[in-house]
């Protein structure tokens, strides 16, 4: 019983850190409120600041690429109980990003500058980005997706069973709307700085290299029901599912 109560605090620490993540994560990259974010922070050389800044990222991108292949998880649960190995992915992704805005080194020389109604739309879709990344976690299974449920089923001795492949709502129209939430907060900025668009470059090349190591667990693990998914829902843009559904009723041999 002691271990399971200790596994479930563990559980409830590391989505703590998540949470105090995230809600910083909301200012850094909007430049709201905290006393640091993405363009706000003592003046430092640009070469440094690009070093430490693709530094910073790289950590991030490794630690969150390489915990969640399945070959490091079947080498961890050879130290940790396995309903521990979700709350230990996200207590470190989490520190790393809290080390991440905590070093960040701001590049403030602007990129672009809008006003009026563009700034308007731009911070519009930059909430939006927010909002359908937060709610697609609750389209699937939040407190799975950050361990919480592996530790209360742990806590109550019951047995852990696999998520059946679903897809609800937003997952109806792209494959992977988390991170279609996340592209959209990164880029959509009415003032756009070097430091900025450096933070949004690097993000969404790790976003696309990362979706191709988790299409193919998926497809390791759901296999045929997951590759007719992927033929008929586009990955991030919502605007190629009518096209594909089109092309996929023309006769065979018409022209494209």
């Amino acid at each position: 019983m002691f271990a399971r109560l200790a596994i479930l605090l563990y559980a409830i620490v590391s989505y703590a850190i998540f949470t105090v993540s995230f809600l910083y994560a909301l200012g850094f990259v909007g430049n709201y409120v905290v006393p640091k974010s993405i363009d706000v922070g003592p003046a430092s050389n640009v070469v440094e600041a690009i070093a430490v800044n693709l530094l910073l990222m790289s950590l991030f991108a490794v630690q969150h690429t390489v915990m969640a292949r399945p070959a490091f998880k079947r080498w961890l649960g050879e130290f940790i109980p396995a309903a521990c190995q979700r709350s230990t992915y996200v207590l470190l992704s989490s520190l790393i990003l809290l080390l991440l805005f905590w070093q960040w080194r701001p590049i403030p020389a602007p990129v672009w500058q809008a006003s009026g109604v563009a700034a308007w739309v731009l911070t519009s879709v930059h909430w939006l980005g927010w909002l359908i990344a937060f709610a697609s976690t609750h389209m699937i299974d939040h407190f799975d997706l950050f361990g919480l449920r592996q530790a209360v089923l742990a806590w109550r001795g019951a047995e852990m069973t696999d998520q059946s492949f679903r897809t609800p709502l937003l997952y109806k129209i792209v494959r992977h709307p988390i991170m279609l939430g996340f592209l959209l907060a990164f880029w959509a900025t009415p003032a756009m700085t070097e430091g900025h668009l450096l933070f949004a470059l690097a993000n969404t090349a790790y976003i696309l290299v990362a979706l191709q190591f988790e299409e193919r667990d998926l497809i390791a693990v759901f296999g045929a029901t997951y590759q007719e998914y992927r033929r008929r829902v586009p990955m991030l843009v919502p605007g190629l599912l009518a096209r594909r559904r089109n092309e996929d009723r023309r006769p065979v041999g018409a022209p494209r």
